[in-house]
């Protein structure tokens, strides 16, 4: 597999910079955690980056490549959307509100 030395800024791995294996599309990974083990009985952490583009060319804006960016709060936790789903609704796509019969 290829991997591509990729720039950390920010966080416990500011200024370093990783091989880091590229996917199928050739592109690093969306977010790298870095797992940190525990000492003196406190739980391990997690720190979380997020991939960023490094920047672009002046003249025909072609993008440099992917840097990494610490992210304090953690990975982003998100939802799958459905395209049947309505805004606001859980996996049934909409909640009635309860005492409400269907055909009023």
């Amino acid at each position: 597999m290829r991997s591509e030395n990729t720039p950390f800024r920010g966080g416990p791995l500011d200024g370093h910079v990783l091989p880091i294996l590229l996917g199928p599309t050739g592109h690093p990974p969306k977010w790298y955690e870095v797992p940190v083990p525990a000492h003196d009985g406190r739980p391990p952490m997690l720190h979380a980056y997020r991939r960023e583009p490094a920047g672009h060319t002046k003249r025909l804006g072609i993008q440099r490549g992917w840097v990494y960016e610490y992210a304090p709060e953690g990975r982003e936790r998100r939802e799958l959307k459905w395209p049947w789903s309505k805004p606001g609704g859980g996996a049934s796509g909409g909640a009635r509100p309860t005492g409400t019969a269907p055909n009023e």
